[in-house]
Protein backbone atom coordinates (compact mmCIF):
# COMPACT_ATOMS: atom_id res chain seq x y z
CA UNK A 1 0.00 0.00 0.00
CA UNK A 2 1.32 3.64 -0.75
CA UNK A 3 2.37 5.81 1.92
CA UNK A 4 0.95 9.07 2.31
CA UNK A 5 2.88 12.02 3.90
CA UNK A 6 0.28 14.76 5.55
CA UNK A 7 0.87 17.41 7.50
CA UNK A 8 -0.50 18.29 10.60
CA UNK A 9 -0.83 20.89 13.13
CA UNK A 10 0.06 20.93 16.55
CA UNK A 11 -3.95 20.61 17.73
CA UNK A 12 -3.73 17.20 15.02
CA UNK A 13 -0.63 15.90 16.96
CA UNK A 14 -2.64 16.57 20.13
CA UNK A 15 -5.35 14.52 19.01
CA UNK A 16 -3.71 12.18 17.76
CA UNK A 17 -1.36 11.12 21.02
CA UNK A 18 -4.70 10.79 22.69
CA UNK A 19 -6.09 8.52 20.59
CA UNK A 20 -2.69 6.85 20.74
CA UNK A 21 -2.06 6.35 24.57
CA UNK A 22 -6.43 5.53 24.61
CA UNK A 23 -5.93 2.39 22.18
CA UNK A 24 -2.49 1.30 23.38
CA UNK A 25 -0.47 2.05 20.19
CA UNK A 26 3.04 2.57 19.71
CA UNK A 27 3.07 5.57 17.47
CA UNK A 28 0.94 8.30 15.97
CA UNK A 29 1.12 6.89 12.61
CA UNK A 30 -1.00 3.86 14.13
CA UNK A 31 -3.38 6.19 15.27
CA UNK A 32 -4.01 7.94 12.34
CA UNK A 33 -4.86 4.60 11.07
CA UNK A 34 -6.46 3.78 13.27
CA UNK A 35 -8.90 6.72 13.30
CA UNK A 36 -9.15 6.79 9.50
CA UNK A 37 -10.10 2.49 9.75
CA UNK A 38 -12.79 3.27 12.47
CA UNK A 39 -14.35 6.37 10.08
CA UNK A 40 -14.60 3.72 6.99
CA UNK A 41 -16.33 1.61 9.56
CA UNK A 42 -19.16 3.71 10.28
CA UNK A 43 -19.41 5.05 7.29
CA UNK A 44 -19.91 1.36 5.30
CA UNK A 45 -22.13 0.74 8.61
CA UNK A 46 -24.27 3.47 7.75
CA UNK A 47 -24.41 2.77 3.72
CA UNK A 48 -25.21 -0.91 4.61
CA UNK A 49 -27.60 -0.68 7.65
CA UNK A 50 -25.29 -3.04 10.18
CA UNK A 51 -22.49 -4.21 10.33
CA UNK A 52 -22.77 -6.87 7.49
CA UNK A 53 -20.32 -9.72 6.84
CA UNK A 54 -19.39 -10.48 2.88
CA UNK A 55 -19.40 -13.70 1.42
CA UNK A 56 -17.37 -14.64 -1.82
CA UNK A 57 -19.87 -16.43 -3.93
CA UNK A 58 -18.36 -19.47 -6.04
CA UNK A 59 -18.93 -19.15 -9.88
CA UNK A 60 -22.12 -20.97 -10.84
CA UNK A 61 -23.81 -21.49 -7.51
CA UNK A 62 -27.60 -21.56 -7.96
CA UNK A 63 -29.66 -18.20 -7.39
Amino acid sequence: MPELQIAINEADRDVLERVRLQQGLDTLEQAAEWLIKSRLRRSVRSITGRGRALYVVPRGAPK
